[in-house]
């Protein structure tokens, strides 16, 4: 098994994402020993800061760069909207309650504002990269709490490993093979920018999120790779 350093060294970006947007970058930030479970105080604090503080995405322009991003590869961004998007939208109401490992992520998503994903790092086979599709990997979810397997379209943006899709339309939906549950203790979280936001705020976002998951497991320990795309 690779060494979290050797995972990280080995993740990339195919140069045709770079063709589309050569502005894209990835943060990864690999958490060990976390503790996993169900929502706390400390995890429902976060997400009631961050619904306090939540922008309107019709007026940010990292999010007007994700919508263009995704139009630029054929998907329409009010029917499969960039995940940030789609939790600013819930922020009014409430953003939702998971588990406390994916209620931190979510909660310094929108108050960063940035599209943000954490995975099992245990169920990942392979480095992880971000690549367009051919349209013959498989995704694997569940529909009506039946496993199904779907392909993303030809020309999609999706993250992936050796066995299949990890995350489609860039940041849009999970596979369930990798999602974290509560029982995860090894995670992979990717924060996404585009150039409204620049290198500062995004790595004000991975301190944030890395401070938090140190708050909530203490003695959890973390490593972190900038992927470029250009």
């Amino acid at each position: 098994m690779d060494t979290t350093e050797e995972w990280l060294d080995a993740a990339s970006i195919d140069p045709s994402v770079g063709a589309l947007r050569p502005d894209y970058r990835a943060l990864l930030i690999v958490a060990e020993d976390l503790r996993p479970g169900p929502g706390d105080a400390f995890s429902q604090e976060l997400l009631a800061e961050a619904e306090a503080k939540a922008c309107d995405p019709e007026q940010h322009p990292h999010i007007a760069a994700w919508r263009e991003a995704f139009r630029a590869f054929g998907a329409k961004p009010k029917r499969t909207r960039p995940s940030v998007d789609a939790l600013l939208r819930r922020a009014p109401e409430g953003l939702p309650r998971v588990d406390r490992l994916t209620d931190i992520y979510n909660a310094v998503s929108v108050a960063h504002v940035v599209p943000l994903g954490g995975e099992d790092l245990d169920h990942y086979v392979g480095p992880l990269r971000l690549t367009r599709a051919e349209g013959t990997e498989p995704f694997a979810l569940m529909s009506g709490g039946e496993p199904v397997t779907e392909n993303p379209r030809a020309g999609e943006v999706i993250w992936r490993d050796d066995e299949g899709v990890t995350c489609r339309r860039w940041n849009w939906r999970q596979c369930v093979r990798t999602r974290l549950t509560t029982s995860t203790t090894r995670a992979v979280f990717i924060l996404d920018a585009l150039e409204a936001m620049d290198d500062t705020a995004l790595e004000a976002a991975g301190r944030a999120l890395t401070e938090a998951l140190r708050t909530s497991s203490p003695g959890a320990t973390t490593a972190s790779r900038l992927l470029r795309a250009a």
